[in-house]
């Protein structure tokens, strides 16, 4: 089964950093040396002429993890297949969960999103993004650290961030300084959500996001309004009856898959709800 970059890239955070144009994705990349660049993928990969192999093999990795290219989609839609959720195959055939190409991003934008709308989120983020962003070409690179850092929290709220703006320098502060560590690929969704619950500007709905964003782990943010509203809608309870415990309840016993059907969860919902507001 083939992931759907259409599809995809409608769940993407449009942010001013990727484009899709006649079944081609192209995303501006920041690699680890600092090189900046556009990587295109319509099937095949293609990369700036003036890049070695090594930054070639970087950027195909990050590109694939956003676009999460190596998803086994054929297992997960097996899996939910003989349950509730089985027509959500249909509706969503060929999606995957996108993820961010940098966990500092995923942190940002996550801290973003806390108590708004995903819209007006959106929005946010692509102010952020065309204020601080490096332009490549008809694109932009995702702000570094630094130069967050060195835009503050008066830079930052004319992005319309609100109370958000001091959460994001904040934790920036500490990431530069090497307190707030990112890489957290070794550690349990426990672990992990341990530690980031204990810097300030991090719940655990923020922490779980991250996550599964970030660095694709197998989780979901359980209080999210979206996918406790989704869940409702399937199981037929009203969304007041439906809180973390159940959404737990729920989806648990999908084991490696639960993080991915909590996505289409909740890419079902933004679809009902998009579809009850044009009514």
């Amino acid at each position: 089964m083939v992931v759907d970059i259409e599809k995809t890239s409608r769940e993407m955070i449009r942010n001013g950093t990727w484009a899709l144009r006649d079944g081609t994705f192209y995303q501006a990349l920041r690699l680890s040396t600092g090189k900046t660049g556009i990587v295109s993928y319509n099937g095949e990969f293609s990369f700036p002429e003036d890049w070695d192999g090594g930054e070639r093999r970087e950027a195909r990795k990050k590109l694939s993890f956003v676009l999460g290219l190596d998803t086994d989609l054929d297992s997960f839609y097996t899996e939910i297949g003989d349950s509730r959720f089985s027509f959500l195959v249909e509706e969503f055939y060929g999606l995957v969960s996108p993820a961010s190409p940098d966990p500092y991003q995923a942190l940002v934008e996550t801290v973003a999103q806390q108590q708004i709308s995903f819209d007006f989120a959106q929005k946010t983020i692509e102010n952020l993004v065309r204020i601080a962003g490096e332009r490549v070409g008809e694109l932009r690179a995702f702000p570094t650290a630094g130069r967050i850092a060195e835009l503050g929290e008066v830079g930052l709220r004319e992005a319309k961030l609100g109370y958000r703006a001091r959460y994001i320098v904040g934790l920036t502060e500490l990431y530069l300084s090497g307190k707030l560590d990112l890489n957290l690929w070794n550690l349990s969704v426990v672990e992990a959500v341990k530690y980031l619950t204990g810097f300030r500007g991090i719940g655990r709905w923020t922490a779980e996001l991250f996550l599964a964003y970030g660095l694709r782990k197998n989780v979901y943010p359980a209080g999210d309004l979206g996918l406790r509203r989704g869940v409702a809608k399937i199981i037929g309870k009203n969304v007041r009856e439906v809180g973390e415990r159940e959404v737990r309840e729920v989806l648990e016993p999908f084991g490696r898959w639960k993080g991915l059907l909590a996505f289409y969860v909740l890419c079902y919902d933004r679809k009902t709800e998009l579809e009850r507001k044009r009514r």
